[in-house]
């Protein structure tokens, strides 16, 4: 079985070679058709109904998000591909899409189509699209949502109701506010950069918090903070000034 896909890219050089990179080397994929603009890229999706886009994030009409909110349906999977690491991977990271920088690197491509199938064939509806879309519409001060992929399916969590994360090898441990523990595939430090910014802290190699999950801190028995689940996280002593700053600032 072949799954169709889609290329939206405006620039022909970039076009011609994923082309010819998914031709060669990706016989799972079955390229049906290629958008230049924004428009050309919405009326295909509508008709033609792709399985994968892959979808260019900044075109001289608009940007492949501008593609995402105005197609009828989102029955698709999206491989992002772009120049520029910016704002924009934030979002997208948070939604667990793939993404892809330019130039594209064979390898990447085809674990990012690999991993694609997988979640296709496991999940053929995906939701996923809409978080991004949500999330690029929120204002920094506002509460994100992340997607979380396990064995059972795909959690969708405010990171408000987010506690702390832990290490486990490969795999991180999400706590929630419910109680809820989830356990995902990726390891702690794919999600450090993201979570940084909006009041995540990486206190330890082992762990990460929600800053403002913290109860109180304790500077004896080598030091630790104590979690709104009363749990007990060890302050690595190469973070703790770093801690204490954070913690002093939010008492301010």
């Amino acid at each position: 079985m072949k799954y169709k896909a889609l290329i939206v890219e405006d620039e022909v050089l970039s076009r011609d070679f994923l082309s010819n990179l998914i031709r060669e080397f990706c016989p799972q994929l079955e390229l049906v058709g290629v958008a230049t603009n924004v428009d050309e890229a919405v009326a295909f999706i509508n008709a033609k109904y792709p399985r994968l886009v892959f979808m260019d994030i900044e075109m001289q009409t608009g940007t492949g998000f501008d593609v995402l909110q105005k197609v009828n349906h989102h029955n698709f999977h999206v491989i992002f591909t772009t120049a520029f690491d910016h704002y924009a991977i934030k979002a997208i990271k948070f939604s667990a899409v793939d993404y892809l920088l330019k130039p594209i690197n064979l390898e990447e491509l085809e674990l990012a189509v690999a991993k694609a199938i997988k979640h296709m064939e496991a999940r053929p509806e995906d939701n996923r699209l809409e978080l991004l879309l949500q999330n690029l519409r929120k204002t920094p001060g506002e509460d994100f949502s992340i997607s979380l992929s396990t064995s059972e399916g795909v959690d969708f969590i405010p990171l408000s109701h987010i506690i702390r994360l832990e290490a486990k090898g490969p795999y991180t441990i999400f706590y929630l506010r419910d109680g809820r523990q989830i356990m995902v595939s990726k390891n702690l430090k794919e999600y450090e950069l993201c979570l940084s910014e909006h009041g995540f802290f990486r206190i330890h190699n082992s762990y990460m918090i929600n800053l403002k999950d913290v109860k109180r801190w304790v500077k004896t028995d080598g030091g630790y903070a104590v979690m709104s689940d009363d749990a007990l996280v060890a302050i690595s002593p190469k973070k703790k000034d770093e801690f204490m700053m954070l913690m002093t600032k939010r008492m301010v």
